[in-house]
């Protein structure tokens, strides 16, 4: 039954404003129901945590009764930032009442029929296809709160997404990133994620989304348990708002990787051309699956991954740009990531999209999404569906219409055949149809969704015999007369393209309605566990890979269980923890979803132990010893047999994980440390902390910026002091032999007053008779390192590009060194430059050329121009390749402060011509492009 807003009310605070005296009676009546003891402590000072022991989920409800008091919709700060009821009263004082500001009609604006992305091999060619085709296409509706408080949507097209992330990719190759380096993502929903997310993959990189720290609380364990996912990804850079930075600071220490933490501003650039391309097989992104800890499980998930689950999912449902998809999901969770953005993206279909705190801090905002929006898809843990269920007024319902809703996706934790009922009974009057509830099944390691029921059909329990599960793990189905058979969904049957098998601890399979491991295989499941290759291989298992759950299967459909990590088994009996919990926490006293059932070894006869552990809020020693008995008694009706102990635990004391998940584990590590009810640092202190180590960071990114101006200033005097009398003293020459002298020594002069080390792998001495020296080109200050590398009798001429004609003085000089000057763009004139080449290399010259012809502030190996290597096979003579590494860190294109660094030059093979034809330079080229790859340790942007 659903549960109402307390009828019976305190009377109205005397000699209070009337709304500072309406908040008041709102919160006592929540004081009284959930601390009795505590009732007399209100105040509009009074710590809603501290004082009044409210935690975050006691603030949802408060938020939902204030939210009905006063008609108006709290800011979604208001979960984590209001510590007073003084606070929300200023919030109060600001909100308005709750509206969708514009209807669905442009959600449809440039739409038309595209079709579908069904050739594009990556996440970023399906954002290419879109916005090619019909940019102004609305992709994202963003709901959120505006400078005023109020709750709207601003619309993100196509074509404005793939700009945002261009800028950002084109930041990030300027600041170093290379591709197949992971970049950690610690945004909120909202416009900044997106264009980062996808501007992370358009740079080559790999996104690893974590999520943001919701309170001050929390977040020592929270940066402890991401500071170990950092490490395991060797994160080069974090992009996260600018309130986080101090905070994420600390991260630094665990995670050596981490160079930068940025925000989202700092990114905001212009957009440069970008060479490097995506393939099928790279890294999309890293999904670290909920709770990991200690030993963390990175999902490899590749384009073709996603892509092929996308696809299959898809066909599986029937979904198309006809759709609209209405989330709240968290954008680090797969469900909300993969499922509603990109599934939206890929099938063209309007996303409307609000943060978890929009839906939390006013549930009915995500039901009255989808009716504003003629929704047809939306997604959500069975939480959500049960908080709507139960705590919704029916005030907010009113003029409510959800029969556009086709697709009502339960997923992401167990789903409750209680809650699939209430929810159907609950929304039916407002046009939910029943049929609509689909129980599905996915995990991050087949990218997120597996199995799928038939559509139209609704939901489909089974009932079946609760003691031969327990005891022969067999799903019986229960006789006519059972007065408390167990209740199992169906989660659908498995996606196209893909398969799964049930068996036993031996690998056998095992026939219908018999319990045993789930293990699936197809085009979705991941190649592993990014740098963790024990867990990856314990994930497979002869070609199929284990989904870590029990499940038995019947006409094709599959019914969970539980974990096979948290089975416990006691008195030889199989105990799964979740109908045990859910029993528990039905309980009169006890915190809903907030039990975690647990076995724990007992050191006396080495053996475990079943416990409870259970929060609760009762204070009573007598109210408490009949809740333990209670929990006794209901541990013998569905267990078969009573814990061993029983514990009661103030709130917040279950852990979790960032989607609401029971981290089971984790708790019994805590009960047998004995951590249970203990409390953590007092937030004064934390917060005293924190600022301390954000005014050290602060203090220290503004020490390292001077020392960077101050380094920079001083290179650029150095190199003007040097520049003006060598340029001088080569240009007045024009001896090139003298002048090449004369830049040798200097270059050394300026490197060492610059501290600039240059590395060579071994003492530089070229081979005899006419070559070509062939390098990868970086920076301005390659040829400089190169002057300064080759010993001065070694008489190298350098090739330059013929703009440089142009360009009087500079043409001066480096005519002064003996530099010959060839032809990019224009074809005639680069045959004639071919000519020159073969006639210096023939009058047994040896020349130096870039072969990539430029250099830019993306990192990579570029295209080779074919002069060098026509003019190879025609003078006969090899080519010496050589590899530079560090001189784009010390000095970036289009950058002009230069950074301190260390140069690294290696030789390599010396390259003879196989010939005298076209297919000669190109097998000479392919060869050097090879050896070259090898010593600049650079990736190829020539695929």
């Amino acid at each position: 039954m659903r549960e109402s807003v307390q009828e019976s009310r305190l009377p109205e605070p005397a000699g209070l404003p009337d709304e500072a005296a309406r908040l008041l009676r709102v919160v006592s009546e929540m004081v009284r129901e959930t601390r009795p003891g505590r009732a007399e402590r209100v105040s509009l000072a009074s710590h809603l945590e501290r004082d009044l022991g409210l935690d975050s989920l006691a603030r949802v409800e408060l938020l939902l009764r204030i939210g009905n008091e006063f008609g108006r919709s709290l800011p979604e700060s208001a979960l984590a930032d209001a510590e007073t009821p003084n606070d929300l009263l200023r919030l109060i004082g600001r909100a308005s009442a709750e509206s969708f500001v514009s209807g669905p009609a442009d959600l449809a604006v440039g739409a038309g029929s595209a079709g579908m992305p069904v050739h594009a091999t990556t996440l970023v060619e399906v954002l290419e296809w879109y916005a090619g085709r019909t940019p102004d296409r609305v992709h994202v509706r963003l709901y959120g709160e505006d400078e005023h408080g109020e709750f709207r949507a601003r619309t993100l097209t196509c074509g404005e997404l793939l700009a945002e992330a261009r800028r950002v990719a084109s930041a990030l190759v300027t600041r170093g990133l290379q591709p197949r380096q992971a970049v950690a993502l610690m945004l909120p929903t909202g416009r900044d994620y997106l264009s980062s997310f996808f501007g992370v993959m358009l740079a080559g990189g790999i996104p690893v989304p974590i999520y943001p720290p919701a309170r001050l609380g929390q977040i020592e364990d929270h940066l402890k348990r991401h500071a170990r996912i950092l490490a395991n990804a060797e994160a080069v850079f974090m992009i996260t708002v600018p309130q986080a930075k101090g905070v994420a600071a600390l991260l630094r220490a665990e995670a050596p990787a981490l160079s930068e933490i940025l925000t989202p501003d700092e990114l905001d650039g212009q957009a440069i051309g970008l060479l490097y391309r995506a393939t099928a097989a790279d890294i999309a992104f890293l999904q670290y699956t909920s709770g990991s800890t200690g030993d963390p499980k990175g999902v490899v998930l590749s384009h073709a991954n996603l892509l092929a689950n996308l696809r299959a999912m898809g066909e599986a449902v029937d979904v198309s740009s006809n759709d609209v998809f209405v989330s709240w999901l968290p954008l680090y969770h797969d469900m909300g990531l993969i499922g509603a953005w990109f599934g939206s993206l890929y099938f063209g279909m309007p996303l409307v999209l609000m943060s978890p705190l929009a839906f939390l801090s006013r549930p009915v905002r995500w039901l009255r999404a989808i009716a504003e929006h003629r929704g047809t898809v939306s997604a959500a843990p069975n939480f959500a569906y049960d908080l709507c269920a139960r705590k919704l007024a029916d005030a907010d319902l009113e003029g409510l219409d959800l029969s556009s809703w086709r697709l009502a996706l339960n997923g992401a934790e167990p789903v409750s055949p209680a809650t699939v009922a209430a929810f159907a009974d609950r929304f039916a009057p407002h046009g939910l149809h029943r049929e609509a509830i689909t129980p599905v099944y996915g995990l991050a390691e087949c990218s997120v969704g597996l199995a799928f029921p038939a559509l139209g059909r609704g939901p489909r329990i089974d009932r079946i015999d609760r003691q031969a599960l327990v005891a022969d793990r067999q799903a019986l189905p229960a006789g006519a007369a059972d007065p408390a058979p167990m209740e199992v969904p169906a989660c659908g049957r498995v996606i196209p393209g893909h398969e799964i098998r049930i068996v036993d601890e031996q690998g056998s399979e095992l026939p219908d309605r018999h319990v045993g491991r789930l293990q699936f295989r197809g085009p979705s499941a991941t190649s592993g566990y990014y740098r963790n290759p024990t867990a990856t291989q314990a994930l497979f298992r002869n070609g199929w890979l284990d989904s870590g759950d029990f499940a038995y299967v019947v006409d094709g459909e599959i019914f969970l269980t539980g974990r096979v990590k948290d089975l416990i088994i006691r008195g030889g009996r199989n105990l799964y923890p979740y109908e045990l919990e859910q029993a528990v926490g039905n309980l009169a006293g006890i915190r809903r979803g907030c039990v975690a059932v647990f076995a724990s070894s007992d050191p006396a006869n080495a053996t475990e132990r079943l416990i409870v552990l259970a929060e609760t809020r009762e204070d009573d020693p007598a109210r408490r010893e009949a809740l333990r008995r209670q929990i006794d008694e209901v541990a013998v009706e569905v267990a078969g047999l009573p814990a061993d102990e029983v514990v009661l635990a103030p709130p917040n004391s279950v852990l979790k994980t960032s989607s609401g998940k029971i981290r089971r584990a984790a708790s019994r590590e805590a009960f047998e440390r004995g951590l249970i009810g203990v409390p953590g640092p007092s937030p004064r202190r934390q917060m005293l902390r924190l600022a301390a180590v954000a005014l050290r960071a602060r203090a220290g990114e503004l020490g390292r910026r001077v020392a960077r101006r101050v380094y920079g200033l001083w290179a650029w005097l150095v190199f003007v002091v040097l520049a003006i009398p060598v340029a001088l003293l080569v240009t007045g020459l024009q001896a090139p032999a003298v002048g090449r002298r004369v830049v040798h020594f200097a270059g050394r002069v300026f490197l060492a007053l610059c501290g600039i080390e240059i590395r060579a792998d071994q003492a530089i001495e070229p081979p005899a008779g006419p070559h070509l020296l062939l390098v990868n080109h970086c920076s301005y200050l390659d040829s400089l390192v190169l002057f300064a590398l080759v010993p001065p009798g070694a008489d190298y001429r350098f090739v330059a590009k013929r703009e440089f004609v142009s360009q009087r003085l500079i043409h001066a000089f480096l005519r002064g060194l003996g530099t010959l000057f060839v032809e990019r763009f224009e074809a005639a004139k680069s045959v004639e430059d071919v000519d020159a080449l073969v006639d210096a290399l023939r009058d047994g010259q040896r020349l130096v050329i870039f072969p990539e012809g430029t250099f830019s502030r993306e990192a990579g190996l570029k295209p080779f121009r074919m002069g060098a290597f026509v003019a190879a096979v025609r003078a006969a003579v090899p080519v010496w390749v050589g590899g530079l590494r560090g001189t784009r860190a010390v000095l970036r294109d289009r950058t002009w402060v230069p950074r301190r660094g260390s140069v690294d030059f290696a030789c390599g093979p010396l390259l003879a011509p196989s010939g005298d034809d076209w297919a000669a330079a190109v097998r000479l080229r392919d060869a050097t492009r090879r050896a070259m790859l090898e010593l600049c340790g650079e990736h190829d942007l020539d695929r």
